[in-house]
């Protein structure tokens, strides 16, 4: 189903025109058809397999297709900028695993924001439910409405959005069809996003093969070369046990934090212009802590940290190896026996392994596929 339509709030002679390619019968945006191993804990595994039980999707606003479909055209929608030149897209492109790959995003009016964009993916699997690397937001459907008023990315008011998206032709349609009502509210806008994004699941990558093809994550996959195999292996071997340990931050198929709140990753000795979440959380235990984030399609997530610091896995995986600082914070999980950083001490082969690993989560149906391309056409 295509929409075609000019804005209402513009005089006739300088209309655009606007086209949506939508489908006649919804996206499946709904079921997510997990593979049997995201909802499976393997017998004896010391962690947690399953995303059952870590989906912080309400009760009261389930992802539907239609729900969906408003979100997404709300997503891409740059007139819901102050000046028309912004998305939530345009800080979260489909090919660059929605997140950027810019170390700051360009706002409406040619500002940076503070922090690297961080990636939509698997934004659902997350129990606690905060949003932001310093987890400000407390849910999902909060977070989505925080870039329209912010004054570097979008630099809109909550009621000049709702007066935005009332003045475009093709919304009423869409709010009929995903709430039975022509009604533009700002929980409306907020529940759509919130459906779009939770929709947003890797689960097809070459690790999803050859993790089908085993009982458990720690055997050697027929899919995987000998490198992919090694660095999987270190990625879920204990560091006591002579692996890296990743497994222990980044849990469940979903490669989520499975803990509760925000770490420290021992990127800096001390935290200078940038709390984290120690300037929203009191005590000085939060400083310098930053959500963690899936490892799902982090291939194409560059650059990363909460900074964009590293431009490379590469520069990653060695600073895990060898550049962990002694922040007052640093999660204990990267101290080793006597309290001081971990160090891997990893042989160039490991360190090559285990991005050869990483790469593997990379599902290319993500940056592909259309329910979740640009719909404006």
């Amino acid at each position: 189903m295509g929409i075609t339509s000019c804005a209402k709030n513009e005089p006739e002679d300088a209309q655009e025109l606007v086209v949506l390619d939508l489908p006649a019968i919804a996206y499946d945006y709904s079921n997510l058809n997990l593979p049997n191993h995201f909802t499976f804990n393997p017998p004896g595994a010391p962690l947690p397999g399953s995303v059952l039980g870590i989906d912080n999707t309400p009760a009261d606003n389930p992802v539907t297709d239609e729900g969906a479909t408003l979100g997404r055209v709300l997503f891409y929608d740059k007139k819901l900028s102050a000046n028309g030149t912004i998305s939530c897209a345009s800080c979260h492109k489909q090919d660059k695993g929605f997140s950027d790959d810019a170390v700051f995003s360009v706002g409406f009016d040619k500002g940076l924001t503070s922090r690297h964009s961080m990636t939509l993916i698997n934004a659902r699997y997350y129990q606690r439910g905060r949003f932001f690397w310093d987890e400000r937001a407390a849910t999902l459907e909060e977070q989505v409405l925080m870039p329209f008023q912010d004054p570097v990315e979008m630099g809109m008011t909550i009621d000049r959005l709702i007066s935005t998206v009332k003045a475009q032709p093709y919304y009423p349609e869409l709010f009929q069809k995903a709430f039975g009502t022509l009604e533009v509210t700002e929980d409306k806008i907020s529940r759509a996003l919130a459906q779009f994004v939770r929709s947003i699941v890797s689960q097809s990558s070459k690790y999803d093969v050859g993790r089908a093809q085993v009982p458990g994550p720690q055997m050697n996959f027929p899919n995987f070369t000998p490198e992919e195999n090694l660095g999987k292996n270190l990625f879920f071997r204990p560091i006591a046990a002579g692996g890296a340990g990743c497994f222990g931050c980044h849990t469940t198929e979903a490669f989520v934090s499975s803990a509760a709140g925000p770490h420290n990753n021992g990127l800096d000795e001390r935290s200078t212009n940038d709390l984290g979440a120690g300037a929203v959380f009191p005590g000085p235990q939060f400083v310098g802590r930053f959500k963690t984030s899936t490892l799902r399609d982090i291939e194409v997530t560059a650059p990363y940290m909460h900074d964009g610091r590293f431009k490379t896995l590469e520069e990653v995986v060695e600073h895990y190896n060898s550049g962990i600082k002694n922040h007052p914070t640093l999660a204990p999980a990267l101290r080793d026996m006597n309290g001081n950083p971990v160090r891997l001490n990893l042989s160039p082969a490991q360190k090559s392994a285990l991005v050869a690993f990483l790469k593997t989560l990379t599902d290319p149906s993500l940056a592909t596929e259309a329910k979740w391309s640009n719909p404006f056409r």
